[in-house]
């Protein structure tokens, strides 16, 4: 029998949850699922529970279950909510004790360690309650809420009649720990409907006979940027009187004595009072929740019971008369507050303020697109493979692309733009119903109600992104503020995948409420659609002599760094790799003035706006870290590490993965070691197509050359997602053939 079972729960779509969102999120059950098998208390089972067999959290959960012996998945019934999924997994413990942990939550380092000594030190207690962080995803101290309630405990273990303040009923599943026997000698299961952990923690502590805690964070509880789906308004709002008179009939039951009754009903109606002067939550029926409180606190207020004094008081007292007009009217005199609206959004120039106000108050044209890609460095990337299928599909709507004022020259013929910062850029954006970026748009820029705003993304996240950034000081200092950030995440509809990893670390990284598009990425649709004569064409375009091996070198960018170094000798590397080698020198964006680096046989193509075309003229990729490399991999052409710094880079900028377990092709580490793949044939080996196919496996998964239509037909034809074109399987698909180029042996 192991020590602990750990219940991880995962909710079905749709289902009641206590947190916003009906999942838990690949990104973040992954987090939790290793947060609990890296413990040094190693003698647990591992149950995460799935109310949709299948679901891309059912599928996370069996993948762990795959690589660990101790992870056995559950499925619960599609249709259980919270508390049926939670009791599903009681139903397979089998350890002594149990624990919960959401599937967004972390248990901390050392967590179990310190529940087994302190469960020893206190033997026979049935429930252990812990202190746990409370903390925001982006910004903001944790806080420890359950540590003042936890501070006046006795030391050992002890009756709950010696802590009566201890009611259980503000203190949640996943901050203690239960003793299975108990739970299943009294017949405790969580209770049905919304609130339940408020009944579960009611109902443990009335039937348990002796109580600890431990003076110590165990678990760190991650705030969901939407707030809790309970705080939203609704009928289910009502089933906090459901829990409230199911945990105080089971009081009366058991024969709780009056010092433990008070605190129980304080406690409990001090939540209900919270809900009752909160009218919005309660569109419909809130004259029908506080009448039905008034007879549940009639009927089990404690004999001799003292209402608190102060305001608090007074609104104990409304409710015990029923005065419900009154309770309204003294609720309004301390609510009634105008939000004003956000400040007008940052153009500089006051005319220009004015000018912007004026057009966010006209009508939303129908048929205006606005397209922008990185920051209006230029027509590029997602927004512009895009912006061309919208033109062949969707030719009804007019799209502008948005450049900043050096880059208007470099437009195509025939595509309308506007010049970021002038009167015209602030009027298509205040009146465009679709808004298309691979970054974002500018901090005053107002989302309107019925716009829709797509973020495309520009890459696949090996390296840490958004708020998971924030631990890495020296990225989190260019950065900025994170809940400005988190600000623009908020103007998101629709966020586009190219793999299912990245729509699990888009989970982590920008916690939102968009909806996922796993739909690839439009710009590589060229990967599978360009011939032999455009290979042709662009390699005659960027200068590659004709017979040549031309690799591309595509290093990424180095937060530790100022500048850009290449970090490579690359002359000495032609040299080296043989004589029919060319080197494409294609700097990190970040470093693109528009002048060449290359001499010799080394060209610079960083100032070519389409990376793509340099993609299809290259034979072969050499990168370091960045993600070219995932979308290159849709060429099925021959790809090297070269990770001369991994380990700084990882400390310091943050990964997701550990590349180095999973290349995409061989891993070179000095210099001369790159070179001799190259001389001697091996980078284009049997051992590099198998690393290759792996990696295509994993992270070319939604790139099939459809990607384009498929995102114009859903958010500018507003097509349903059963009538999208599904992805073609990998195996299915043809990339782009590449240039005849002999490959030394």
């Amino acid at each position: 029998m192991p020590r602990f079972s750990i219940i991880v729960p995962s909710h079905a779509d749709g289902a009641p949850s206590a947190r916003a969102g009906s999942r838990a999120g690949e990104g973040r059950l992954s987090q939790a699922l290793d947060s609990v098998l890296a413990q040094s208390f190693a003698d647990l089972e591992l149950i995460p529970v799935c109310a949709v067999p299948g679901s891309p959290d059912a599928a996370v959960a069996a993948a762990y279950a795959g690589r660990d012996a101790r992870v056995t998945p559950v499925d619960a019934p599609a249709s259980a909510g919270p508390g049926g999924v939670r009791n599903a997994g009681v139903r397979a413990a089998g350890g002594a004790y149990v624990l919960f942990l959401d599937g967004g939550d972390l248990l901390l380092p050392g967590a179990l360690a310190a529940l087994d000594a302190r469960l020893a030190e206190t033997a026979g207690a049935d429930v252990l309650y812990a202190e746990h962080e409370r903390t925001p995803w982006w910004e903001g101290e944790p806080t420890n809420p359950v540590a003042p309630l936890l501070a006046g405990a006795p030391k050992g273990a002890f009756a709950p009649g010696d802590a009566p303040e201890l009611t259980g009923v503000g203190i949640p599943a996943w901050s203690a720990v239960y003793r299975r026997s108990f739970l299943t000698d009294n017949g405790l299961d969580f209770p049905d409907g919304h609130f339940t952990e408020l009944g579960w923690g009611g109902l443990t502590t009335i039937a348990a006979t002796r109580i600890a805690v431990l003076r110590q964070a165990v678990v760190r509880h991650r705030l969901r940027r939407q707030g809790s789906r309970l705080n939203l308004p609704g009928a289910h709002q009502h089933a906090l009187l459901d829990q409230v008179e199911l945990v105080l009939t089971r009081a009366a039951e058991h024969g709780l004595p009056a010092e433990r009754t008070r605190p129980l009903f304080e406690q409990l109606f001090a939540r209900v009072l919270r809900t009752a002067s909160r009218p919005e939550r309660l569109p419909c029926g809130h004259r029908a929740f506080f009448r039905r409180a008034g007879r549940l606190y009639r009927r089990h207020r404690p004999a001799g019971y003292q209402a608190p004094g102060g305001s608090l008081g007074v609104q104990h007292r409304l409710l015990a008369t029923g005065a419900y007009t009154a309770f309204r009217a003294l609720r309004g005199a301390n609510q009634t507050a105008v939000r004003a609206a956000e400040g007008l959004p940052r153009p500089h120039m006051l005319r220009t303020r004015l000018r912007y106000a004026r057009d966010l108050r006209r009508p939303l044209d129908p048929e205006l697109a606005v397209y922008c890609a990185y920051w209006g460095r230029g027509y590029a990337c997602n927004p512009a493979a895009i912006h061309a299928k919208a033109r062949e599909l969707a030719p009804h709507i007019r799209s502008v692309f948005l450049v900043e004022a050096g880059q208007a020259a470099a437009v195509p013929p025939g595509v309308e733009h506007a010049v970021i910062g002038s009167r015209r850029y602030w009027e298509v954006l205040a009146r465009a119903t679709y808004l298309v970026n691979n970054a974002n748009f500018a901090e005053g820029v107002v989302k309107r109600p019925g716009s829709v705003h797509l973020q495309t993304q520009h890459g696949t996240p090996l390296k840490t992104m958004g708020v998971d950034q924030s631990t890495y000081p020296v990225v989190a200092a260019r950065t900025g503020s994170f809940a400005k950030l988190l600000g623009r995440v908020d103007r998101w509809d629709f966020n586009l995948s190219s793999n299912r990893h990245s729509t699990q670390m888009w989970e982590r990284a920008f916690p939102g409420s968009y909806e996922h598009l796993e739909y690839g990425y439009p710009r590589n649709d060229v990967y599978y659609t360009a011939t032999a004569d455009d290979v042709a064409r662009v390699r005659r375009d960027l200068g590659v002599p004709e017979g040549s091996r031309a690799v591309l070198y595509a290093p990424t960018h180095r937060d530790h760094h100022t500048g850009f170094e290449t970090g490579l000798d690359l002359e000495a590397f032609c040299e080296a790799a043989g004589q029919d080698v060319v080197v494409l020198l294609r700097a990190h964006y970040f470093y693109d003035r528009g002048r060449a680096r290359g001499s010799g046989r080394v060209i610079d193509v960083t100032a070519h706006r389409c990376a793509e075309d340099v993609c299809l003229a290259a034979d072969a990729l050499v990168t370091d870290y960045s993600s070219i490399m995932f979308d290159y991999a849709n060429l099925d052409r021959p790809i090297v590490v070269y990770a001369d710094d991994w380990e700084v880079y990882r400390e310091t900028r943050g990964v997701y993965f550990d590349l180095m377990a999973g290349p995409p092709g061989p891993v070179a580490r000095t210099p001369d070691e790159l070179a001799r793949v190259f001389a001697d044939g091996s980078y284009a080996g049997a051992g590099s197509a198998a690393l290759r196919a792996a990696f295509r496996e994993r992270f070319c998964q939604f790139d099939d050359g459809r990607a384009a239509e498929r995102v114009v037909r859903r958010v500018l034809l507003g097509e349903p997602p059963e009538a999208i074109p599904p992805v073609v399987p990998l195996a299915e698909r043809v990339p782009a053939p590449a240039a005849a180029t002999p490959v030394r042996s």
